[in-house]
């Protein structure tokens, strides 16, 4: 049976949309293996069994690509942080606090990529747009989880200090867990990165609840 112009486009979407995905990928297993200057839009191709023209009918520019990695990063993380909230309000305090973690350790390698990948593409023109779209979500992000805290003050579950101090000591933990697994002086004495890591996350799910401030904001 012959397909109609309508099937026809969509599978020519869906083929379009696929090829896209392979460049994003086959750019993200070249840039952890060798870096971000490394890494040509030519490799990318090469890798992906594709033409360079080929690349540039998806992406105008290696930023771009490098920028759609960003996004797809950061949309995933207000995803599972989205989740993590609602499962809060369900009853489940620490689950907000718990997405974060597993979000940004699950793969440290690929968060510190994408911390590289900011500092790199900050001020480029080229990705202006996306990179104040990127902004917007961590914004959107930032706003959900500061009303969360105040209630979770207002309830009794937190300390009660600015709710910022609350995501940001959170931001800060994840932040030196991911610095440490690239740290020749510590990193070679993990035995178990795994389980260090899962230990962490159990220290920020709990990190700031109630009762353990021993002081007072004029203390601070």
């Amino acid at each position: 049976m012959a397909l109609s112009s309508t099937d026809k486009i969509r599978q020519k979407k869906q083929k379009f949309l696929a090829r896209e995905q392979q460049i994003i990928e086959t750019a993200l297993d070249l840039l952890l293996l060798s870096g971000v200057e490394k890494v040509t839009v030519a490799e990318i191709a090469r890798r992906a069994g594709i033409g360079k023209g080929t690349v540039y009918k998806h992406f105008e520019s290696k930023n771009q690509i490098l920028m759609r990695i960003m996004l797809d990063y950061e949309r995933c993380t207000a995803e599972n942080l989205r989740k993590g909230i609602e499962a809060v309000e369900s009853g489940n305090p620490g689950a907000a606090v718990k997405a974060y973690f597993e979000s940004r350790l699950a793969n440290p390698a690929l968060d510190r990529l994408v911390q590289q990948l900011e500092i790199k593409l900050e001020y480029e023109a080229d990705v202006a747009p996306q990179m104040e779209e990127l902004l917007e979500i961590r914004r959107s992000s930032i706003a959900k989880l500061n009303s969360l805290v105040e209630r979770q003050i207002s309830r009794g579950v937190l300390e009660d200090v600015p709710p910022h101090f609350h995501y940001l000591a959170c931001w800060a933990l994840a932040q030196g867990a991911v610095d440490v697994c690239f740290n020749r002086g510590f990193s070679e004495d993990f035995g178990d990165k795994e389980k260090l890591l899962k230990f962490i996350t159990s220290i920020g799910v709990t990190m700031g609840n109630r009762g353990q401030f021993r002081g007072s904001l004029t203390d601070l």
